[in-house]
């Protein structure tokens, strides 16, 4: 960073503000963050609602957004609140201006966000008010009353990775003033869907889905699962049975059809097996006595990935044998379910994008009541929308909200940004482009297939060559691209022959050597090093992980390399860390290695960076996976023998990244899960630097020669800070 911007900085910190978390900062408040995007390949839509021409989209973790014109332009009217993660977002019918909102999303993933519970507005979002819930963390549905704006029902799924009481379903009748906890089956057993009779609003149906989720293993099934049933507003409740099935149940879907509600669909993840041992899988069954008798009508299995969070079914408003399936892919049937065929169509984009299909997983699904052509589709790709039944699509791409999980930054002029995303691919732009409607789209994609790219991560430009790009996909598909040609190869390593498959984490880190650009460090339990650009690998380390037993071995690899640092100093000093809580280090080219872990807590370890200061070294850690959100940062000053706590003055926020100045080694930044911060003594006190930012995960940053500073969110695209904008200003 240039003296001149130290130097300002330094004056801002002279002021103090509370931060949203309630712990007390300095803060940059007049600092002005500038968002260049991405726009063109969205982000995950898991929140819908509509009245009239006006339209709200949740982002699973990129805030919620208001169409007054049918999402040509949108504003977002819940950025600077507590959390940015939405679930659902509920229209008051009586009242349109009163709009509910429950925060955490609902895809239960290793990468989701739990939230802060049930937000109202009652101007249309102008202002918000939290009403409570703020430990059920994850809410997968909002219904109000259709006459009585106060009165709610909340489906409320409860914690991603312990149990906790707060789940099931909720009811306020006073505006959120006072709950009442009216549904419960145990504290592993959460509510992901509450459903209002469109006749009487007296009864009411609930899902509930037992599940457990561990950085190692993904159970979501058991016996808990299942549909149950009130007559009198959600007071009492009985289970619904009448042919349903019961047993190892994933997540059911269900449906009325609003023009003869004695019709009802449930779509059931039947995790059960079967005589030959296979998993049951999904069914679809019907019932035409108001959810009294239930029989199955599918007779093949569905052709999509049903269950986990990908599980809605959504009956036409003008024909009960109409029925749409969400999962992996978005079905259709017109036979009551017995039949079913994967929509497709025409689909074009407000943005340049040369995808021409619809998108993978596929989330929330909307049909406008009084038109059954009229159709809102959210998926991991943005949204979409069909005015002809699904024959054709607009995809409504303009806005920011890509999940960014890695960034890097070329030294061109002007200088490119690299990322890689959530589900929509890796990417690179200019630092100058804009997300301002009038302004065209800068950025590009690295590499995208026929529908729209799958998880990115680390993204590198070779800096000897910057027409190849490294990129990779998930649990490390390793590949080298050549950008004049467009051809990509797999360069991933993998065991050798007869050895134990390589354990890769889902974000594999990798990186370009800064000494010798032919040279790449690859971690999965051991470090690979390859001299070639990745045409041959050796490994340079045993496993440096604690290696679990069986207690720790799922259906999710762990025991993985999560983070590696090679040092700009000397290209022999290699540091890296694991899942399971351990920081290794290497003086010798990886020859001999040492466990630095010392005091350090055993926590999933979510950077190790070396510093340009001899023997200075910096980890930070994160218990998310733990449903632990305390701030984690630690540095060394004797390569790693003893370690120091600098997290003091830190919100209590789990930390994703930790960055040194290039140029001042007591200049430091973090990116935490609700905003970025800096130091200005070596880690001893903290400033945010939240400025004009929204709410939103910081997952990486990184520094220009110029001064500016640059931040990857999982959620709202990339931000820049630049060195000429940060100026001091009045309170």
């Amino acid at each position: 960073m240039l003296p001149a911007m130290r130097a300002t900085l330094a004056l801002l910190a002279a002021i103090t503000t509370t931060a949203c978390t309630g712990v007390e900062q300095s803060t940059f408040e007049n600092l002005q963050w500038r968002a260049i995007g991405p726009r063109l390949c969205g982000g995950r839509i898991e929140a819908i609602a509509a009245h009239g021409e006006r339209l709200y989209v949740g982002a699973g973790s990129g805030n919620l957004w208001r169409s007054d014109d049918r999402g040509m332009t949108w504003t977002p009217i819940f950025e600077h609140e507590s959390s940015f993660a939405i679930g659902s977002v509920a229209v008051a019918q009586s009242n349109p201006e009163t709009l509910w909102v429950g925060t955490g999303e609902v895809l239960m993933a290793r990468s989701s966000y739990a939230g802060t519970g049930v937000f109202r507005s009652t101007d249309a979002g102008a202002t918000w008010k939290n009403v409570g819930l703020t430990d059920s963390y994850h809410i997968g549905r909002i219904t109000v009353h259709p006459h009585d704006a106060d009165v709610a029902w909340v489906a409320a799924i409860g914690h991603n990775y312990t149990n906790n009481k707060q789940r099931g379903v909720f009811r306020t009748r006073d505006g959120g003033q006072s709950w009442q906890h009216v549904l419960s089956v145990s504290p592993r057993v959460g509510a992901i869907e509450v459903v209002l009779h469109p006749n009487d609003a007296q009864v009411l149906f609930a899902v509930t889905w037992e599940r457990a989720r561990k950085a190692w293993n993904n159970v979501e099934y058991g016996p808990g699962s299942g549909l149950h049933t009130s007559t009198d507003g959600g007071t009492n409740w009985r289970r619904v049975a009448g042919g349903l099935p019961t047993g190892d149940i994933g997540r059911i879907g269900f449906g009325i059809a609003p023009s003869q509600p004695q019709t009802m669909y449930a779509i059931v993840d039947n995790h059960e097996r079967d005589n030959t041992g296979q998993r049951i899988g999904s069914m679809l069954f019907r019932s035409d006595d108001g959810g009294n008798t239930w029989s199955q009508v599918n007779t093949e299995p569905l052709a999509s990935r049903i269950g986990y969070d990908l599980c809605e079914v959504v009956v036409a408003p003008d024909n009960p044998d109409e029925v749409w399936v969400t999962g992996h892919y978005l079905l259709h049937s017109t036979d009551g379910g017995k039949t079913f065929e994967r929509v497709g169509g025409e689909v074009r984009s407000v943005l340049p994008n040369p995808s021409r299909t619809l998108h993978l997983d596929h989330h929330e699904f909307l049909i406008d009541p009084e038109d059954g052509n009229h159709l809102l589709l959210g998926t991991d790709g943005g949204l979409y929308r069909s005015r002809d039944r699904g024959n054709t699509w607009l995809r409504i791409n303009n806005l920011p909200i890509a999940e960014v999980y890695a960034l890097t930054i070329d030294q061109a002029d002007p200088y490119n940004i690299y990322i890689g995303t959530q589900d929509n691919a890796a990417l690179f732009g200019p630092a100058t482009g804009s997300v301002d409607p009038g302004e065209p789209e800068t950025w590009q994609y690295v590499y995208q297939d026929r529908w729209g790219g799958g998880d990115s991560y680390f993204t590198y430009p070779d800096p000897s060559d910057p027409d190849t790009v490294y990129y990779e996909h998930q649990f490390g598909e390793l590949r080298r691209k050549d950008m004049r040609s467009g051809k990509a190869v797999s360069i991933a390593p993998h065991a050798q022959p007869g050895k134990p498959a390589l354990r890769r984490n889902w974000m594999t880190p990798y990186l370009v050597s800064t000494h010798d650009s032919n040279t790449l460090l690859y971690g999965a339990h051991r470090l690979f090093r390859s001299r070639d650009r990745g045409d041959t690998w050796k490994a340079i380390s045993p496993d440096l992980t604690s290696n679990p037993g069986a207690s720790r071995r799922g259906n999710v690899p762990f025991g993985t390399i999560t983070t590696i640092s090679e040092s700009h100093r000397d290209s022999e000093c290699i540091y890296v860390g694991t899942d399971d809580g351990l920081v290794q280090r290497t003086l010798d080219g990886g020859a001999t290695w040492t466990d630095v872990t010392a005091t350090l807590p055993r926590k999933w370890v979510s950077r190790v960076v070396i510093s340009k200061h001899p023997a200075r070294v910096y980890a930070t850690m994160t218990g998310y996976r733990e449903d632990d959100f305390q701030a984690y940062a630690f540095r060394s000053d004797d390569h790693g023998k003893s370690w120091r706590s600098i997290a003091d003055g830190l919100p209590t926020e789990s930390i994703n990244v930790i960055r040194e100045d290039p140029n001042n080694t007591d200049l430091l930044y973090v990116g935490t899960d609700r905003g970025v911060h800096a130091s200005l003594d070596g880690g001893r006190s903290w400033h945010s630097l939240r400025g004009n930012l929204p709410t939103t995960p910081v997952h990486d940053l990184a520094v220009h020669r110029s001064g500016d500073l640059i931040i990857g969110t999982h959620g709202r695209g990339v931000f820049v800070l630049p060195r000429a904008d940060v100026q001091l200003g009045a309170r």
